[in-house]
């Protein structure tokens, strides 16, 4: 076996010349090879064993034998059988398939088998062109057993007669080179070579035939062909010696040619044959015909006329099937014993452009990656043409705008190529159109869609649809309960879109994991622990998003949690009246006009908003109707005056009430005593100024003064205390806390203000209490209760804030 490498040129040219010849044709293809296209070529007998070494592409590559299986040397071609494979290991090409050239290229010359050598990181390819060399492994045989020839006797010395063709099926030096002919008397043989065409025998009259002396030759016709050693193949031939006709019909050219379209119509005339015969009469009227020869019968693709010699298309012409014929025709005359003559016609079939291009793709990479680096190869592309000339010239192209392009190998090869950047999320698979067309006139074109997938690389991290999640869980709930789910989504698929949740640990206030548990496939939130609103109003963490794809890629998310405020507590009452189960007593004057204060009550609630909004009411013994309360203000008042048929002692009980659902409450008991003299009143926690009948203009005044003065040191202490409670925390400072504030007209507004602590006093200056309420509170839409002077709740809805509570 023999490797060689060569661009156009082959190096066997210069076995056996002299030194400086050969070194002169070295020089000279040393020089051609700048632009010639490279390609390896080996050479490999037909018939070889399998397993046999062709050649070796690591030495011809000029690559490393252990690079060759790292770099996934791989053989590919276009045919049904996988003739040649190649060892990793060594980098010998070697035979896989029995070869045989006569299977492969019947009637070739040349027989050529190609495949690609590909090497991957990177991505290299080689043409490989193994010549199949033809072995003298066939005889020459004949269609014949025996051949039949009648030769009138009267036949001149030197006269022709065709004998039997024989056929080889090897080609080359190994095919039919010459005849012979068995010795005898009156024969010999003409051997006629027409060079490219086949060798063919004619039978030459030597001496002059007598039928009286013999009727019957038998010869035997060898062909040998031109191997070593030669084969051989014979016939039998008889000669029948007749008696008749003087005189040959004769053509008018030894050789005729014409040339026709192929696809041309039933009935298209080819040529006009002319023969003559110098007898008369009907020795001298000839006929044509054809004459078979071989396997090949002209008869079934021309129609000749016997009369004018006309020769017209009988079937369709191909020239891809074949480009030519050699016909054989026959000129005979009418004699009794009718002589004829042979003449030969070459048939050239011209090529017109009825074979559009073919397209085979070899798919190397599908799916490719998105990742996938420009300039990987995607696939091999193959043109064919089977015209011929201009026809079977073919120029390949992509049609549309998909990221990928096209790159000529070698003739008509093609190699499809990453020619842009690739994205699964945008498109997940190309119909990549390719189209070839020839150069024939009208040109004819072929496409061909290869639908190219398009597989995943964790190129996207999951995503929050939100920037911040904000969750509301009531005081109280179950230990377990679902409060949330949080959900990201991943635009990647499978592995790299499954997305597993997590805390991200930076919480710098309390312990995440001890307060909620999150399920890291659902990423449903769980409470640990009953929240208490009145210790935990809020809390933060980050929750974390991880999805699967290596490496694994994440994101965060800020989660605010508000616990929501229940009507857990009972309103409580502050001294004086605090003691449990102790009646309290208080002291009024007989002659008190009526709105007369006679004490106040003042309660707290542990809760918010309006589970901290307390309302008194008060309970009388029946028939008395003497006192009534404040609903919001807590102040017990006369209704009017004292009246002799009242009694001196009267018990009250007071229930102070939340606003809550349900409503909790806490009661106080009270014995209003009536005394005569204003003078035996006592109280342990205040006193009550009594307007004496000398009250002067110069105790008003002081009045007024003392009023004005504490009026604004109130003033300044509650701006004071209004700067002072101001937070300015970021992630809360927008959630407010309700507002109750009394107006001196003894009536009350409620209100969700912007403030984070909000202080409200009553009107009565004698009785004043500052009422100082949390700040945090949950984001829900305003209202607006106020309490006027008949103490009736009326509720005015405002513009809701930017976010909705849900629960």
């Amino acid at each position: 076996m023999n490797t060689i490498r060569t661009a156009t040129w082959s190096l066997k040219a210069v076995m056996g010349i002299k030194r400086s010849n050969e070194i002169l044709r070295w020089l000279l293809l040393l020089f051609l090879s700048d632009w010639s296209v490279a390609q390896i070529s080996y050479s490999v007998s037909e018939e070889v064993d399998k397993g046999t070494v062709v050649g070796n592409v690591a030495k011809d590559l000029n690559v490393n034998v252990r690079d060759l299986q790292t770099r996934n040397l791989n053989i590919v071609s276009g045919y049904s059988k996988k003739y040649f494979e190649a060892n990793v290991k060594t980098g010998d090409i070697y035979v896989n398939e029995r070869i045989d050239r006569e299977e492969l290229c019947p009637n070739a010359i040349k027989c050529t088998l190609n495949f690609e050598a590909i090497l991957s990181n990177p991505m290299i390819l080689h043409r490989i062109e193994v010549v199949v060399v033809d072995l003298n492994d066939n005889a020459p045989t004949f269609v014949e057993k025996s051949h039949t020839i009648n030769i009138y006797e009267s036949s001149q010395t030197g006269e022709h007669f065709l004998l039997p063709l024989a056929l080889d099926a090897d080609t080359g030096s190994n095919s039919v080179k010459t005849y012979r002919l068995s010795p005898n008397e009156y024969f010999s043989l003409d051997v006629q070579s027409s060079g490219e065409h086949s060798v063919s025998a004619e039978l030459v009259v030597a001496k002059a035939l007598d039928r009286e002396k013999q009727d019957v030759v038998k010869l035997t016709l060898i062909a040998v062909d031109g191997g070593k050693p030669p084969k051989s193949g014979s016939v039998q031939i008889h000669v029948n010696v007749l008696d008749v006709n003087d005189n040959t019909p004769s053509f008018s050219k030894t050789l005729y040619k014409a040339r026709i379209k192929e696809n041309s119509p039933v009935g298209s005339s080819v040529i006009h044959l002319n023969a003559t015969d110098l007898d008369e009469g009907e020795n001298g009227r000839v006929v044509y015909s054809f004459v078979k020869r071989a396997n090949f019968n002209p008869a079934d693709v021309f129609s000749m006329n016997v009369e004018t010699g006309e020769i017209t298309v009988k079937s369709n012409l191909d020239y891809e099937v074949q480009s030519a014929y050699e016909i054989h025709v026959q000129a005979t005359d009418r004699g009794l014993s009718p002589r004829r003559a042979n003449g030969k016609l070459l048939v050239e079939v011209v090529d017109v452009n009825d074979n559009a291009p073919e397209i085979v793709v070899t798919s190397l990479m599908n799916p490719v990656k998105e990742d996938a680096d420009i300039g990987n190869v995607v696939a091999l592309v193959t043109v064919t043409d089977k015209d011929g000339g201009k026809n079977g010239h073919t120029d390949c192209k992509l049609v549309g705008s998909a990221p990928f392009k096209l790159k000529p190998n070698y003739k008509n090869y093609y190699s499809l190529l990453v020619g842009g950047p690739l994205d699964r999320e945008e498109y997940s698979f190309y119909n990549v159109t390719i189209k070839a067309t020839d150069e024939g006139t009208p040109p004819l074109s072929t496409s061909s869609v290869i639908t190219v997938q398009i597989s995943d690389v964790n190129d996207n991290a999951p995503r929050f649809l939100e920037p911040f999640i904000n969750m509301y869980v009531k005081e109280n709930s179950p230990v377990g309960t679902r409060i949330y789910t949080i959900s990201a989504v991943d635009p990647d698929i499978n592995e790299n879109a499954r997305v597993a949740y997590s805390f991200y640990s930076d919480s710098k206030s309390i312990t995440v994991s001890s307060v909620v548990n999150i399920n890291s496939e659902t990423g449903d939130i769980f409470s640990l622990q009953s929240f208490n609103y009145e210790e935990l109003k809020t809390f933060q963490f980050k929750v974390q998003a991880t999805d699967s794809g290596v490496p694994p890629l994440s994101s965060n998310v800020t989660v605010n949690v508000f616990i929501l405020d229940e009507n857990d507590n009972n309103p409580v009452v502050l001294a004086p009246y605090s003691e449990h189960g102790s009646v309290n007593s208080e002291s009024i004057p007989y002659n008190v006009e009526a709105g007369h204060i006679v004490a106040k009550i003042r309660a707290v609630d542990a809760d918010s908003g309006y589970n901290a909004l307390l309302s008194y009411q008060l309970s009388e013994p029946k028939g008395n109707n003497l006192f009534r309360i404040g609903t919001s203000t807590g102040e017990i008042k006369t209704k009017r005056r004292m009246s002799d048929n009242d009694l001196k002692s009267h018990p009250l009980v007071v229930l102070v009430s939340d606003n809550g659902e349900p409503s909790l409450s806490a009661t106080v008991s009270i014995e209003v005593m009536v005394v005569e003299n204003s003078a035996d009143i006592q109280t342990q926690f205040r006193h009550v100024p009594i307007k004496d009948e000398s009250f002067t203009d110069l105790n008003l005044y002081l009045l007024i003064a003392i009023v004005s003065v504490s009026a604004i040191f109130l003033l300044s202490l509650i701006s004071l205390i209004a700067v002072k409670c101001h937070r300015t925390d970021s992630s809360f400072s927008r959630y407010s806390a309700p507002m109750i504030t009394t107006h001196p007209d003894g009536s009350w507004s409620y209100s969700k203000a912007t403030q984070q602590y909000d202080v409200c006093f009553s009107s009565d200056t004698l009785k004043s209490d500052v009422v100082v309420f949390p700040a945090p509170y949950p984001p829900v839409d305003a209202e607006l209760i106020s309490i006027n002077g008949g103490d009736t709740f009326t509720r005015t809805q405002t513009l809701p804030n930017k976010e909705t509570v849900s629960y």
